[in-house]
C-alpha cells in the first residue's frame, strides 16, 4: 500500500533510500535537506547528495537552517497529513512537536546495531573498537538521542580490510532495503537495552592526527575507520603524510621511529607498514614508491 511520506536526510548515505523509497511507489509530499552549501573551486551553492536525488525524481525539497521554533515549517508538515516520515543521517534535531505529527511517527535509519553505537560516527566508532560486526536499525525517534524503540536490525561482517567507505555503502544499501520492508511489513518495537549503550561522537579534522604511542592494532583500525575522511595523519620531519592502509607487524623501538623493511614505523606496541600513502597536494601512492621518490632525512621519526 502506498503510503503520504516525508523523507528527512542529506548525505549520500541516505540517497538510495530516496531512491528505494520513490521506487517502491510512496508518496513522498516532501524532501528535507540540509540548505546548499558553498564547493569546488567557484565555491558556488552546491545542494547535498539527497536533494540533487529529490530534484532527479521531480520530488519538493525544503531547506531550512532549523525546525527549532520554526512555526512556518511545523504548520506546513502538518498541513502534509503524513502517514510517516522517514530520516536518514538528516542534520538537524527534529523538535517533539515533528515527531508527533505523523500518523506512525518519525522512524530513523541508524547506521549500527543499536544501542552499540549511538550519534554521528557510528561506522567509523565501530572499525575503530575493532568489532566484528555492525549493521542498520530502524529505530522509532524519540527526543533522545538514537535512544527509540527498534524496529528492525540487520548485520553485516567488519571484514579484516573494510574501510568507512566500504561500509557506508554496504549499510546504505542494507538501509533503503529495511526501511521497505519495515513500512510494508510494521514490526513490535523493543527497547534499547541502557547498559550496552555507546556514544560515537561527530568527528573533527583534529581527530586525524595519529598519536604513534598508541599500539599498532588501533592506529591500524583508525586509519581504515577515518578513511576517506578525517583521514590519519603522521608528520615526517615537516612533511605531512596521510596513510591510507598499513599493515601490522612485529617491532619494538621508541614510538614513531623509522625500522628496516619499508616504511615501517615503531608504535606504542608492534609497528605499522605503511603500504599507501599521500602527500599534501599529491597523488596517492604506494609506500615503495614514496621510498624511490623521497629521500628520508637522516633519523627521521614520525610524530
Amino acid at each position: 500500500m502506498a503510503l503520504k511520506l516525508a523523507f528527512m536526510g542529506s548525505p549520500d548515505f541516505a540517497a538510495p533510500a530516496l531512491k528505494a523509497l520513490a521506487a517502491a511507489g510512496h508518496e513522498i509530499l516532501a524532501v528535507y535537506a540540509q540548505p546548499p552549501k558553498p564547493a569546488g573551486r567557484g565555491q558556488k551553492q552546491q545542494p547535498c547528495p539527497v536533494h540533487a536525488a529529490a530534484l532527479e525524481l521531480g520530488l519538493p525539497v525544503r531547506t531550512p537552517a532549523s525546525l527549532r521554533k520554526n512555526q512556518e515549517e511545523l504548520d506546513y508538515f502538518r498541513a502534509l497529513k503524513l502517514d510517516a516520515a522517514l530520516v536518514a543521517a538528516y542534520g538537524l534535531i527534529l523538535p517533539q512537536e515533528f515527531l508527533d505529527t505523523p500518523k506512525r511517527g518519525c522512524l530513523n535509519i541508524h547506521g549500527s546495531l543499536l544501542p552499540r553505537w549511538r550519534g554521528a560516527a557510528p561506522i567509523q566508532a565501530a572499525i575503530a573498537a575493532g568489532d566484528v560486526e555492525t549493521g542498520i536499525t530502524i529505530m522509532q525517534m524519540e527526543a533522545g538521542l538514537d535512544t527509540g524503540p527498534m524496529l528492525r536490525r540487520e548485520a553485516t561482517p567488519i571484514g579484516r580490510a573494510d574501510t568507512s567507505a566500504d561500509l557506508h555503502d554496504r549499510l546504505a544499501d542494507i538501509g533503503a532495503r529495511l526501511i521497505v520492508r519495515e513500512l510494508a511489513e510494521p514490526s513490535a518495537p523493543i527497547s534499547q537495552n541502557e547498559a550496552l549503550s555507546n556514544y560515537a561522537p561527530k568527528l573533527s579534522r583534529e581527530d586525524a592526527r595519529l598519536d604513534f604511542r598508541l599500539p599498532a592494532v588501533v592506529l591500524e583500525r583508525r586509519i581504515r575507520a577515518f578513511y576517506p575522511w578525517p583521514g590519519a595523519l603522521g608528520l615526517l620531519g615537516d612533511v605531512v603524510i596521510k596513510i591510507l592502509a598499513a599493515d601490522v607487524v612485529a617491532g619494538d623501538a621508541i614510538p614513531g621511529t623509522l625500522l628496516p623493511g619499508g616504511l615501517t614505523i615503531a608504535c606504542g606496541e608492534g609497528a605499522l607498514r605503511v603500504t599507501r600513502l599521500q602527500r599534501a597536494g599529491k597523488a596517492a601512492m604506494s609506500a615503495e614508491d614514496f621510498l624511490r621518490g623521497y629521500k628520508l632525512p637522516e633519523g627521521a621519526r614520525f610524530y
